[in-house]
């Protein structure tokens, strides 16, 4: 079978692009017009993509103003979100109105952690108990091996979970302002080689990775704890101004609230919410994140109460968002212009991009749910969206 053009020399060139698209199109009978057709310099897609053949052109709008009172995220913020779904630029810009006016969303990173988590087995539990309490004995030394992979990873802490005779290390590493997944490997791996070669008992068997660290997929776990950044958006909204802006009183928000909260639970939902997944993955795409992380960023939990005055206290919690500001799909160049759009592109500013996406979120199930309230969720595709 005819294979994909390469040139280990100048693989990320036009030329040899261009010779790709040729082969694609001359085994597939398909045209590669559009996918052609790109600004930014394939030299600077090495590390990103193998066999760069052009570009998926995903439409970007910006919603907004977006006003964030954070603890990094302070001011007016345009939001560049890419899709392909109408209506949901305008159905954020809505909620961003709503939470201007009543004077901002407060953001707060709360949590901050990426893992990797090693499986160890041994002859048997008590074996694995032995192990278990010496690891915590050794734990400094431990610490220093991984972190000399690494100029910016810090080992948190190690947690422990056991089954029979297996036991998993959970390594937890603060990552700075890389999403770290890649980092953490590195780093975890040293430090598991320390530990074989001076653990004085027996393993029977060491694998690097054992899916309890559940990257690129959901899991419980790092919705108890952590997993990336865990952020909260909050808001106090004005009785008044959400009938004005959003056609429902918060008394029929609330109870909507309810009625989702008990069909995310009978459906076994990882989100109690409206769709995080659709601000997370258009920003995420706009802003140069690694998309498939969407499978645990957009697990959450959203909590609502009708204060004593009438007003609708509102918040999301992100337990498990993946972000970063720098590394990965962060410096190419539209990347870059989406990222300098939100004053995030570089070092020092990831928290400040959690707490932007967080905000994000909160905007887009606040005017979601009230679009279902209000009965015009139907009708707003219709006006915007694909059914039009």
């Amino acid at each position: 079978m005819p294979k994909i053009p390469r040139s280990p020399a100048l693989d990320y060139t036009r030329d040899t692009s261009e010779k790709r698209r040729q082969f694609i199109e001359n085994e597939t009978n398909a045209s590669l017009t559009h996918s052609s057709h790109f600004s930014l310099e394939p030299e600077s897609l090495a590390g990103n993509i193998e066999n760069f053949t052009g570009v998926a052109q995903v439409p970007i709008g910006f919603a907004g103003p977006m006003l964030v009172n954070g603890e990094a995220a302070q001011g007016e913020f345009y939001v560049p979100m890419a899709t392909t779904e109408g209506t949901l630029v305008a159905s954020y810009s809505r909620g961003m109105r709503l939470t201007r006016e009543a004077g901002g969303i407060k953001t707060t990173v709360i949590d901050d952690a990426m893992q990797r988590a090693p499986m160890f087995a041994f002859a048997d539990a008590r074996e694995a108990l032995a192990f278990g309490k010496w690891i915590e004995a050794n734990f400094d030394q431990i610490k220093v091996a991984s972190e000399e992979t690494t100029s910016v990873g810090k080992l948190r802490d190690i947690e422990q979970y056991a089954v029979s005779k297996l036991r998993w290390l959970r390594f937890n590493f603060t990552c700075g302002d890389a999403a770290g997944q890649n980092m953490v490997s590195k780093a975890t791996k040293a430090g598991c080689d320390w530990v074989l070669d001076n653990y004085p008992g027996n393993v029977d068997h060491f694998v690097l990775a054992a899916n309890l660290d559940t990257d690129k997929k959901h899991s419980h776990l790092n919705s108890l704890h952590t997993r990336g950044k865990r952020v909260v958006a909050e808001i106090t909204l004005p009785k008044q101004l959400m009938t004005d802006i959003m056609h429902c009183p918060p008394e029929a928000l609330f109870k909507q609230r309810q009625y989702s909260n008990m069909g995310a639970l009978m459906a076994g939902s990882v989100n109690n919410g409206a769709h995080f997944a659709n601000g997370i993955t258009a920003v995420f795409i706009a802003c140069g994140q690694d998309v498939a992380n969407v499978a645990e960023s957009s697990a959450g939990f959203t909590y609502a109460e009708i204060l004593p005055n009438g007003d609708y206290y509102f918040s999301v919690t992100i337990p498990s968002l993946i972000v970063a500001t720098y590394g990965g799909g962060t410096g190419l160049a539209t990347q870059q212009e989406c990222l300098n759009v939100l004053g995030c592109a570089g070092k020092g500013k990831v928290n400040k991009l959690a707490e932007i996406i967080a905000a994000t979120v909160l905007c887009g199930d606040l005017s979601l749910g009230s679009a279902v309230v209000a009965n015009e969720w139907v009708s707003s595709h219709e006006k915007l969206g694909r059914n039009r």
